[in-house]
């Protein structure tokens, strides 16, 4: 993203892991990037609150844990949803390119 698009958004990333799972993750991505830190906002939802309220709790993983479906939202200023992605395939992901490209088609 460009500085500007750096100024005007913001990355939250939301996780059903407790905050001391968070905390592993965390010092593991610093240890493997020669001690670079996440620069976004992480948050617990070990109650799965805010998942369940998005319905996006995936109740029937292949694997037997009760996990989340990843999920992308672009929201704008006012709390509009512009931009969506879920996926059932815990292993599919948006491309930073469509997201920016999201990001951009709203100012951002």
């Amino acid at each position: 993203m460009t500085d500007e698009q750096n100024a005007t958004t913001e990355l939250i990333a939301l996780a059903s892991d407790g905050p001391e799972q968070l905390q592993m993750m965390v010092d593991r991505v610093s240890e493997a990037t020669d001690g670079r830190a996440i620069t976004y906002t992480l948050l617990s939802d070990p109650d799965a609150s805010v998942i369940n309220r998005y319905g996006l709790f995936n109740q029937n993983d292949p694997q037997g844990r009760a996990i989340p479906h990843p999920t992308t939202y672009v929201i704008d200023m006012e709390g509009v949803v512009r931009w969506k992605m879920t996926e059932v395939d815990y292993r599919i992901r948006p491309e930073n390119v469509d997201i920016v490209a999201a990001l951009v088609a709203i100012g951002g």
